[in-house]
């Protein structure tokens, strides 16, 4: 492709075109896009930023000819934002509400009367901005309807925290915002509170449908049966189906769905839905999907425990500088940029953490039981296996825990990790029958022998109590894998147990105790009385981890309906068969920036973030070890209150702020001491301390990843945050200025000031130098001449300055010797 092929320009119109706008009358209609006045498609060459008449805009017609949107072009190295200002002028003389911003790369389209821009992957088509043009929200009404914890319905009351979570939504909306991200740990009730926000939005007429996505088909009638249980009739909710589904006020389907043949397009128009809720966000904005979720108009909700944050690690300064293209597409695939929190704060955030301290959830209890070859697959030299060659020698290959039951595969392995699973299951606390399990393997194939393995096991164990009853494989390629889910769920899986018949006749529980899967009951999968989770394959994505594991959080009350008597669910047990917990509590980086998924045959996928193994071997087949293994260490892992790393790390700055907020200690040392003595405290008896494992490092690279910090904070500045004494964080920028007008006030330049050129020399010259080392080493030392490589400042401007630059370095040395390094680019 020439460079002229891959200019903006060129990008732009193949958009446009594809989008079905028209430069020229054809047969499908007239032209409906004018450049400026005098200008024509075929007078704009690759440079059409400096045509003769200037810089060129777009501007797109109706049907009836009238503008509808100002399109706003820039270069592929800036970024379209950039125009923003400059494109509502165009829009305001030309009286249109719509606004596209792009360079070619990414795009952006604001409705000027509602909101702010909002990233897009395709132009919007004629049709779509016109249905969009009736759309009139009214969110005065939004933000000022009542919600409290009977908002749902009298017999179902809302959590504390789920209120807060709506409310969070209406100050949002209140402050002009069309999108909202609730980040809620597995277990906290996600779908109930999309059920109480889908009340607000249809209550209040801001939406008279809502669409409902969801990424996995067992995950679609779930929904459905969770809504309508909320509503009892109240609003009528339907799953997707052609042609079957418009009565709905609440419609669901899989992205899948509506992607095939673009049934999205060819069933809805843009403006038929006033509000998308994502289920699972993280999953819905990648590749095609997007291109679903960005369709339809109107306020946006993701729900999500494990968001993608692909500005993490990022200087997003050097980056814009360096390739713009790259960073366009870190914002794009960004949780919290498509959802409009660009700080990288959700709009409400409810973690694991915070559900224990609430006895919402439950931490779990932690056996790391190795086997002798899954202890090799996970060291660093591997394991070795000797394997025939073709020409009738040997050779030795090498394996990692990536390969287990890929590239090789152990059957006695296999038949240790089913006997550990039945030997250390929790027992249902009411009847003492093996408690309900999710076993994870690596692959189907690898899930049919766990599964054959544990129903051997547990006929040896329990006798005819199973009849190969008590392992089910639930895997996409199971006849009705689906109902298996619900059934499992709803204590119905193979029929009812009885195992217990003696003393608890009728009992309510599966006579299946366990179900064997990969990956179908990891997202959204909601089992409240599951007990035991057994990982049998390596886990490499932190966010993978996390779903796994907190398919057990969930609290759970065991009922034996005919006397009443109860049990608490007080823990569960996780079982990990490859070192997953210490992994990701002591080896992984949670500071190492995402990489971006690649492409693979036209598909987008995710490249595994992490590995543990790297040395592979080349092999035609699998490999079969064919040796006796048995476990080889069982380590108890005891989880706190505090939670695993991995439930700390990700945002350790909220943690501390809640710690100060609450600590009574910390509190009186601030009362007595004030911000300087709590400073000195913390250090001495705080940081650094197995308890949380803090330091100041940890806390403020979180603090600045939030707020966007392009300079090192201090400690004091963090402790008045976390004692509210500051809403935020002042800029580089904004602590400079206003050291700068101290050091007005103190030092009274010899300088004129009432010479403008001289007094933005004198504040150019102050920023400069208490910011930039290199510069201030020159002036300290007196090396006028090499100001050359500072093209702002020349031995000139130093005399024009005279005694002014003595004035400078008196007041640094004497105010801000702690505050340079703050102030120095990151």
């Amino acid at each position: 492709m020439s460079s002229k092929e891959a200019s903006a320009r060129v990008k732009i119109n193949k958009l446009l075109e594809n989008s079905g706008w028209r430069f020229l009358d054809d047969s499908n209609g007239r032209a409906n896009i004018q450049l400026e006045a005098g200008v024509s498609i075929h007078d704009v060459g690759d440079d059409y930023q400096n045509t003769r008449n200037g810089f060129i805009d777009y501007l797109l017609l109706d049907d009836k000819n009238f503008p509808l949107c100002v399109l706003e072009a820039k270069k592929e190295a800036i970024r379209p934002l950039s125009a923003k200002e400059q494109a509502r002028d165009y829009a305001i003389g030309h009286n249109v509400r719509f606004v596209i911003l792009s360079n070619g790369n990414s795009h952006y389209l604001w409705d000027t009367e509602f909101g702010n821009p909002e990233m897009i992957t395709e132009f919007p088509s004629q049709e779509s901005l016109i249905h969009r043009s009736g759309y009139k929200p009214h969110p005065e009404t939004l933000y000022s309807e009542v919600v409290d914890e009977s908002y749902l319905a009298p017999k179902k009351n809302l959590r504390n925290y789920q209120v807060d979570a709506i409310k969070a939504i209406q100050e949002s909306a209140k402050q002009g915002k069309t999108r909202f991200l609730l980040e809620m740990a597995t277990g906290t009730g996600k779908t109930t509170t999309a059920g109480a926000v889908c009340k607000l939005f249809l209550r209040t007429g801001n939406a008279s449908r809502i669409l409902f996505l969801v990424d996995r088909i067992e995950l679609e009638q779930q929904a459905v049966d969770a809504f309508r249980d909320l509503f009892e009739g109240q609003y009528f909710v339907e799953k997707f189906k052609e042609g079957k589904w418009q009565g709905a006020r609440i419609v669901v389907s899989t992205i899948q769905t509506l992607l095939a043949g673009n049934k999205y397009r060819e069933y809805f128009s843009p403006s038929d839905f006033e509000l998308v809720i994502s289920d699972e966000a993280h999953r819905s904005i990648g590749g095609n999907s997007r291109a679903v979720f960005e369709y339809f108009l109107g306020y946006k909700l993701g729900l999500t425990a494990t968001p993608k944050d692909y500005l993490k690690g990022v200087d997003q300064k050097d980056l814009a500088t360096k390739n713009i293209k790259a960073l366009e597409s870190r914002n794009l695939r960004s949780t919290y940029v498509t959802f409009g929190c660009e700080d990288g704060n959700p709009t409400f955030r409810y973690d694991l953490k915070k559900g224990v301290a609430d006895n919402v959830l439950i931490q779990p209890y932690v056996i790391d039981a190795r086997t002798e070859v899954t202890t090799e697959l996970l060291s660093e030299e591997g394991y070795a296996v000797e394997v025939d060659k073709e020409d009738g020698g040997t050779d030795e290959a090498i394996f990692g825990a990536r390969h287990f039951e890929r590239s090789f595969f152990n059957e006695d392995t296999n038949r240790v990790f089913a006997e550990t699973i039945v030997k250390n299951g929790l027992l249902d606390p009411l009847t003492g029958e093996f408690g309900k399990t999710l076993v994870f393997c690596v692959s189907r194939n690898h899930a049919s022998k766990i599964t054959n393995l544990l129903n051997i096991i547990a006929s040896e164990k329990f006798g005819d109590k199973y009849k190969s009853n008590f392992a089910v494989q639930v895997t996409s390629d199971v006849y009705e894998s689906q109902s298996y889910t619900k059934d499992f769920t709803a204590n119905r899986l193979l029929g009812k147990s009885t195992f217990a018949s003696d003393t608890y006749p009728d009992y309510t529980t599966s006579k299946a105790r366990v179900c064997v899967t990969v990956g179908m009951m990891t997202t959204g999968y909601d089992c409240p009385d599951l007990l035991n989770i057994a990982l049998l394959r390596p886990v490499f994505s932190p966010s993978d981890f996390i779903q796994m594991k907190g398919r057990g959080t969930r609290k759970n009350t065991f009922i034996y309906q005919e006397t009443g008597e109860l049990k608490d669910k007080e823990k569960f047990l996780l079982l990990d068969f490859f070192g997953n917990c210490e992994y990701f509590e002591k080896d992984f980086d949670y500071d190492k920036k995402l990489d971006l998924p690649i492409s693979k045959n036209g598909k987008q996928i995710e490249r595994p973030e992490v590995d543990i193994v790297v040395d592979t071997t080349s092999l035609d087949g699998n490999v079969d070890a064919n040796v006796n293994d048995a476990i080889h260490t069982e380590t108890v892992i005891h989880v706190g209150k505090e939670g695993m790393r991995i439930d700390r790390d990700l945002y350790p700055h909220q943690q501390f702020e809640k710690v100060v907020q609450e600590s009574e200690t910390l509190q009186s040392v601030f009362k007595e001491q004030g911000v300087e003595g709590l400073e000195e405290y913390i250090k001495a008896e705080v940081f650094n301390k197995p308890s949380e494992y803090w330091n100041a490092e940890k806390i403020r690279r979180s603090y600045e990843k939030e707020f966007k910090l392009f300079r090192k904070i201090s400690l004091t500045e963090m402790l008045m945050k976390a004692l509210g004494l500051q809403k935020t964080f002042k800029t580089r920028e904004e602590r400079i200025a206003e050291e700068y007008e101290k050091f007005i006030d103190i030092e009274k330049p010899q300088v004129d000031l009432s010479v403008p050129e001289k007094a933005e020399l004198l504040k150019d010259f102050f920023e400069t130098y208490v910011s930039d080392t290199q510069f201030r080493e020159i002036i300290d030392d007196g090396r006028y001449a090499e100001l050359a490589i500072y093209p702002s400042f020349t031995a000139d401007d130093i005399r024009l300055l005279n005694g002014s630059v003595d004035d400078v370095k008196s007041y640094s040395q004497e105010y801000l010797q702690k505050e340079m390094s703050e102030f120095a680019w990151k």
